[in-house]
């Protein structure tokens, strides 16, 4: 797996700068097969920030929508596809991107046990 990320910008319409940071992954076959056999297109890579309270009625269903609309989240499908996350600053951006890295070398793990399922991994320590 190869993780390809690019830094950008744009200007907002109020002039303000928006840092923006593409990622995506190439994948082999061998890994698209196993993401498709154990179903890990929707497991959640990174994610900006976790919903606390889910709240109730329509109050709660708001508060989820308006969450849902501020938060950053890639999933394994967005890795795939390519995703485009806006930061507001190149401080958040820089942590972002950290931590994508940091998850897309996690997944990679559990994308190479599960190319091992059924047979043996030779380990040498």
């Amino acid at each position: 797996m190869n993780l390809i990320l690019r830094r950008d910008q744009r200007a907002s319409l109020l002039g303000k700068v928006i840092f923006q940071l593409d990622v995506r992954a190439e994948i082999t076959q061998e890994q698209m097969t196993s993401i498709q056999r154990y179903r890990l297109g929707d497991a959640v890579l990174y994610s900006k920030s976790e919903l606390v309270d889910r709240g109730s009625g329509l109050l709660g269903l708001a508060s989820r929508l308006a969450f849902n609309a501020m938060n950053i989240s890639v999933s394994v499908s967005d890795l795939i596809n390519g995703k485009r996350v806006e930061c507001k600053d190149i401080v958040e951006m820089l942590a972002v991107e950290e931590q994508i890295k940091e998850a897309a070398l996690t997944f990679k793990q559990v994308l190479n046990a599960a190319v091992h399922f059924g047979g043996e991994e030779v380990v040498t320590i």
